[in-house]
This record gives structure tokens, sequence and C-alpha cells, in this order.
């Protein structure tokens, strides 16, 4: 039985037009994304521009997220850390905090070697008690953590989850091949969501569909009952709105998405800027259509 697996969206960190942060704002979308039935939040993530926060900054995200959630589901946090060091205190101070648990990336900007990236996911371990999911990203992070490598680190005892973001579907057998059910296993690329469900995932950590809470929570549960044809049919709409969460400027297109259904603002922190001329009105034209035809549930 797995600890974690359902639901578990990354959310965006809400800033005001001048960049500071917006806590309260973030508070409301966390809000509305605990009552559409989610089953756990992570902050701080890529989305949550984990790297354009100050270290205070992602402890008080972390800190009032473990406010709002009441206890309600886990609150884990992002590690994204540009040294093994700073993880490790950053991890503990995040239990210290009260967070549930860590969403742990390869340390930023370096690209490590195998050996330097298994060193570095051990050593993050070591400074926590808590449980963690590892996050691979090769395609946006260049470090690749094979099948091969799941299975040494398998004697990780806090090591719970892994959240596979390769965009290569063949990985998720190769890894049930390779570590079985050692780990919870979450997809983290939203367009594969419906064929890394039939291939046997545990979770989803969800990007775009934090815009569209309750279709997010509606299609997962039509997957896991079986109902594939209702869910290839809702796939049809949802599906543009899911890839947003592909491009370089995944931030920008979600965070628009956002505020154009009343969930928070598109506002992010530099070097990211606000979407202008034809590529707003290019995303804006996705995403209002979405909206036009937002499908019954039910």
């Amino acid at each position: 039985m797995h600890l974690w697996k359902n639901v578990f969206p990354a959310v965006t960190t809400q800033f005001h037009k001048d960049q500071t942060l917006d806590l309260d704002g973030t508070a409301r979308h966390l809000e509305v994304m605990l009552d559409s039935g989610v089953s756990g939040l992570i902050v701080c993530g890529s989305l949550g521009e984990n790297q354009q926060l100050t270290p205070e900054e992602k402890r008080q995200v972390v800190k009032r997220t473990i406010e709002v959630a009441q206890g309600r589901v886990p609150v884990l946090s992002g590690v994204a850390e540009m040294s093994t060091a700073a993880a490790c205190q950053y991890v503990a101070d995040c239990e210290t905090l009260g967070a549930n648990g860590f969403m742990v990336m390869p340390a930023m900007v370096y690209k490590a070697d195998g050996a330097e990236a298994m060193n570095h996911f051990r050593r993050v371990a070591s400074a926590t008690s808590r449980p963690w999911m590892l996050y691979n990203n090769p395609v946006g992070y260049t470090v690749d953590i094979t099948p091969a490598q799941f299975a040494e680190l398998s004697n990780i005892k806090n090591l719970i989850a892994i959240k596979e973001s390769s965009a290569n579907t063949r990985r998720i057998t190769e890894l049930r091949i390779e570590v079985g059910d050692r780990y919870s296993l979450f997809t983290g690329v939203d367009d594969l969501i419906l064929q890394s469900s039939a291939l046997g995932i545990d979770g989803w950590v969800a990007g775009s569909g934090i815009a569209f809470p309750y279709e997010n929570q509606y299609f997962w549960n039509l997957i896991q009952a079986g109902r594939y044809e209702r869910a290839r049919e809702f796939y049809k709409w949802f599906y543009p709105l899911l890839k947003l969460d592909t491009y370089i400027k995944f931030v920008q297109y979600i965070k628009l998405a956002v505020q154009e259904v009343g969930l928070g603002s598109e506002w992010v922190r530099e070097p990211r800027l606000t979407l202008a001329g034809e590529e707003r009105e290019r995303v804006l034209k996705v995403i209002h259509h979405g909206i036009a035809n937002r499908p019954k549930l039910g």
C-alpha cells in the first residue's frame, strides 16, 4: 500500500504585479485545489518558480501551505537548490516547519554525472526523516536517473516515490520490471497522463490541471475507474490545455490559464516576463476554447 497516490498538483506561487510575494493569493488557490479532491499539494516546484524565490520566501510559502492544508492532505515542497548542503539545510528547515515530505530535484545549474547525482540524493535523504519523491526530468535538467539507478537507491527507506518526467512512457514499464512496486510511481508529463495510466501508475503530479481542478480530478477518477471510452473523449477536450505544461514557458502559460479562470494572476518573477503579442493571443485562444467547451462532469 503506497503512502502517496492519486493527484498531487504542483501549484503556482502567486505574485503581485510588482513581483512581490502574494501569499494570500496562493492560499486562495490552494483552498480550491483542496476542495476539488486532490490527495496532496506540492509547492515550490518548477511551476512554483522555486529558483526565483529567496530562501526565506520558500519557507514562507511552505509555512502558509501547511496552515491552509490543516492536515487534510500531505504538503510537499520542491527542493531545487544549487548545492547539496543547501538542499540538506532546506529539507531540515521545512521538516521543522511541519512539511510532510519533499519532491527532490537534482542540484541546479551544475549538471551532475551519475555518481554525483546519486550522492546528492542520498545526502538529501539523510538530512530528513520525512518521505520524499525523486523528480526525474532529464528533458529539463539533463540529469537522468535510470531504472537501474532507482534499483540502487531502493535501500533509502524514506525515498518512497518517483515523479517520472522523461516523456518516454516506456520508462513506466521498465521501472516496474526493474523495481516492481517498490516506489509509488507518478507521472509529471500532463499530456501523457492517459497513456501513462494505461501502463500502470499510482499518481499524477498535475500542472495545467490546476487551472481546471475539478475537471482534472474528474479525469483522473475516470481513468482509475477504468472508464477509458469516456476518458478518451474527455482527453480530446483536455489535451490542448494539458499541452501547455510541455513548453519552455509553461509557467507563464499555466499562470495565464489560472488567471483566465479566476483562480489567480499571470504575474511571474523575472527573468520570466508575462506573455505579450502574438504568443499571448495564441495561448489565450487555447485557454478560452477550453473554457467555452468545458464538458459536463458526470
